[in-house]
């Protein structure tokens, strides 16, 4: 895994569908919305100073959310936190950087 660089994308996993519930309070929060159906379908990894994960959502029938959340390093011991979202992403949209 290089450095800054995207992972290929990979269907979610139960530990992503977990980060993802985690930080939907904080996406809900940022976009005034209320997602009924939450449902993590696909991620990237980028190292940096922790990991970012950038995670497809799906919020409804063609509707979906791309999303950024940063882990930090396990001897920081802090939350996972929402640091960009992107909105109105279709099915086919791929997960880029943001």
């Amino acid at each position: 895994m290089i450095s800054g660089g995207l992972t290929e994308a990979q269907p979610a996993t139960p530990e992503i569908q977990e980060m993802a519930n985690t930080i939907k309070p904080q996406l809900e929060e940022k976009t005034n919305e209320t997602y009924e159906e939450f449902e993590a379908v696909e991620y990237k990894t980028q190292v940096v100073a922790g990991m970012n994960y950038y995670i497809k959502i799906q919020v409804g029938n063609d509707h979906y959310i791309h999303v950024k959340v940063f882990k930090s390093l396990p001897q920081h011991n802090t939350a996972l936190a929402l640091t960009g979202y992107q909105a109105d992403k279709s099915k086919d949209d791929e997960l880029m950087g943001f």
